[in-house]
């Protein structure tokens, strides 16, 4: 039923204005680690902050093996660093979570219509402007469990409904996954928790130009490569462990 592919969601956590620039920054890292490996990355929807930080974004990302590579993405990362925003120089930690779903071949969920509500908007730009003088951007409400996704990528609004649809489509499919361990909250609260600080799978320390990654308790002091997509040097060392 699965194919080779994932939906990410970055959501800008604790931290306000930095965190949204921490989340650009981990946005860039996976999308410069998916260019190094040949995978497809497509983001799907992003609301951008004032300052051209993320609140949220929603990426599709395609290639062989990319489920296994990514799955330990998910979770709370923080970051220790002196924010863009900050005059006195203190040292300020916020946070960004992410969360992977697995991209499905979902013929096999069915959507009633009367179940949904569509919207159409503009798309937005830098600090939400709108760009687009026409609604090509889909918003799609699941009424039975008040699901909402957007898409705004494409050019022509039949393509971002359809592309809505399948986020749509994978969200009720984690739901349903959820329900069957009891908790339909549980997957993603086991994945992002709150987004508060203590909740971190790994931080990011700028000062000392250092990743720690908390679950396997490992250090890396090539913070700029890291950050710049050489995930692999991380990667490695989860397939390593769990192999």
């Amino acid at each position: 039923m699965t194919k080779d592919g994932i939906l990410m969601e970055l959501r800008a956590g604790v931290g306000g204005e930095e965190a949204a620039l921490f989340a650009q920054d981990l946005l860039r890292m996976y999308q410069k680690y998916c260019q190094k490996k040949g995978f497809n990355f497509k983001i799907l929807d992003k609301n951008e902050s004032e300052l051209g930080g993320i609140k949220s974004a929603t990426i599709e990302i395609t290639g062989e093996n990319v489920f296994e590579i990514f799955k330990n993405e998910a979770g709370v990362h923080r970051v220790q660093r002196i924010p863009v925003t900050e005059k006195s120089g203190r040292i300020h930690t916020s946070t960004a979570s992410v969360a992977i779903l697995p991209l499905l071949e979902l013929e096999e969920i069915k959507i009633n219509p009367q179940d949904i509500e569509v919207e159409f908007f503009r798309a937005s730009g830098h600090g939400g402007q709108n760009v687009n003088k026409v609604e090509t951007a889909v918003r799609i409400k699941h009424k039975p469990t008040g699901i909402v996704v957007s898409c705004q990528s494409e050019r022509f609004q039949h393509r971002n409904r359809e592309i809505a649809i399948k986020m749509l489509k994978a969200k009720l499919y984690e739901l349903e996954e959820s329900k069957k361990i009891g908790n339909i909250t549980e997957l993603r609260r086991k994945q992002i928790g709150t987004q508060e600080r203590s909740e971190k799978i790994r931080t990011y320390n700028f000062q000392q130009k250092r990743v720690t990654d908390h679950r396997i308790k490992k250090s890396w002091q090539r913070l700029d490569e890291i950050l710049d997509g050489d995930l692999d040097i991380i990667v490695k060392e989860f397939l390593k462990t769990n192999s």
